[in-house]
């Protein structure tokens, strides 16, 4: 080792001591704002300087709104023409009929598009303009001024001079909602007073879902719960609207509880047997089925929305969303010792809307 580098050499394992720089500091680099490049020139379309031109693109924008006008009454034509009968073949009308619906209203909106995109390319105003950042209100003069540019755009666009595109686009706008309108028909007939009965009727008996064997009052015992429906839903078509929308309306549960245990509305006081009570199984909130019964309070759950109906007090609502208490269905027992219905229910059973929420 030289003497150079053995002087370099410390006392501490023997490591290389580095020197520290030595020199004025070099002085940070600081980057240069970019310059604003300004608008480009403004070029000229083939509209702007050719007068056959601009009157090409006019009447190439009137002819979309004018034939989207035209697909909208097609659409119109076809949802009356493309019947869905459901005795014929279902799913080739289904089929006939989207197509049908589909091209048309699609193309319509299509070419309403279309052609708002090719009147602003080819014959609204084209110069380019830049616009500074404000605070986010702007003074009332800045109001006045975006006024009067929102004059000069109207006067720009053309829409005030050019009729032929005005006129063809109002004309596919006001028949654009037409469709909307129509299609509320595919929802079915109004329901009328239907939601407000069910297939319950006097002497109907009570049948156990599923196996469909009336029920006698012995074979429910105290705390017990019974899933039923109405003897006549067997007499139902076996498919179609009919059976389903029963289906959906007409299902009860049967509870039994001690009859000191009830307190009975006025003109309710004999719609229990021995202290069975018949109440829809349809939750009055969206119409979810309830099956949670808790026999030492009473309490039905609804497991969708948690809304708790007190059984023993006319199906009053104790907790959660649902707006009204349970219908309840009146009972009896017919001379063969079966649980039968009085009557109807005395109100509409199933979710509740305005108009029936009490």
């Amino acid at each position: 080792m030289s003497t150079h580098e053995s002087a370099e050499m410390s006392g501490h394992g023997g490591e290389v001591e580095r020197a520290e720089p030595t020199g004025p500091p070099v002085p940070e680099t600081v980057a240069e704002p970019i310059a604003d490049p300004g608008l480009e020139d403004h070029v000229d379309r083939l509209a702007d300087i050719d007068p056959k031109a601009e009157r090409r693109a006019d009447r190439q924008v009137a002819g979309m709104f004018a034939l989207a006008a035209l697909l909208i009454v097609g659409f119109l034509v076809a949802f009356f023409v493309f019947q869905i009968e459901v005795d014929g073949n279902v799913a080739e009308a289904v089929r006939n009929s989207n197509l049908a619906l589909g091209l048309t209203l699609g193309l319509a909106l299509f070419l309403i598009g279309t052609g708002a995109i090719h009147w602003a390319k080819k014959l609204m105003s084209s110069h380019e303009v830049d616009h500074e950042r404000h605070e986010l209100r702007s003074t009332d003069d800045v109001r006045e001024a975006a006024l009067a540019d929102y004059e000069l755009g109207v006067e720009e666009s053309g829409f005030g001079r050019r009729k032929m595109i005005r006129n063809s686009l109002i004309g596919a706008m006001v028949l654009l909602p037409l469709p909307a309108v129509v299609l509320f028909r595919d929802l079915g007939p109004l329901p009328g007073d239907k939601k407000a009965h069910t297939i319950w009727d006097t002497d109907v008996r009570v049948v156990r879902d599923g196996s469909f064997e009336p029920v006698r009052p012995a074979d429910l015992e105290i705390g017990s719960l019974v899933n039923a429906m109405p003897e006549t839903f067997e007499d139902l078509p076996e498919s179609g609207p009919a059976r389903i929308n029963e289906r959906a309306k007409s299902p009860v549960i049967l509870v039994r509880m001690e009859p000191d245990e009830i307190n009975a509305a006025e003109g309710r006081e004999n719609w229990h047997v021995d202290g069975i009570l018949a109440y829809s199984k349809i939750c009055t909130h969206v119409g979810c089925p309830i099956n949670l019964y808790e026999q030492n309070t009473h309490h039905m759950l609804c497991p969708c929305h948690q809304s708790t109906f007190d059984l023993a007090d006319n199906g009053r609502v104790v907790f959660g969303p649902a707006p009204r208490s349970l219908p309840q269905l009146p009972l009896a027992v017919d001379d063969d010792g079966y649980l039968v219905a009085q009557s109807d229910f005395t109100e509409s059973v199933g979710p509740s809307y305005w108009g029936r929420r009490r």
